[in-house]
């Protein structure tokens, strides 16, 4: 399952949704960009985030690379998602979902409304 910056913020804040997050992260994959995106949140509220992606590796979570196949996927997503009003990070987790052939897991909800080929479970 592919951790999207929304799923990972609920899970490390404590909001709803977040125990969903808790149960997949021994076999969870983020990747780069989405990373990079907790990581200023964590930033802006003065968090190590250092110390916290050490932390989530312990408890298995995987980053990995943002490579030219999944920016092209996230370029070709552009058409397809600018309605819904989703932002590059959004891109970037839908491309590694669909490049890497596994599930998403976000909080948003209006990820639900796009017809891909690819499941995506809402943890809101």
């Amino acid at each position: 399952m592919i951790l999207d910056a929304s799923a990972l913020l609920a899970y490390l804040q404590h909001e709803p949704g977040g125990l969903l997050v808790e149960e997949i992260l021994p076999t969870a994959i983020i990747s780069a960009v989405n990373w990079c995106e907790v990581a200023q949140k964590l930033r802006v509220r003065s968090i190590d985030h250092k110390s916290v992606c050490k932390r989530l590796e312990i408890l298995g979570l995987k980053f990995i690379p943002f490579s030219m196949e999944h920016a092209d996927k996230a370029g070709e997503l552009w058409q397809i998602t600018s309605p819904f009003g989703l932002s590059l990070g959004d891109r970037a987790c839908l491309a590694t979902g669909l490049v890497e052939q596994t599930s998403v897991m976000t909080a948003d909800k209006i990820w639900q409304e796009l017809t891909l080929p690819l499941e995506i479970q809402c943890i809101r």
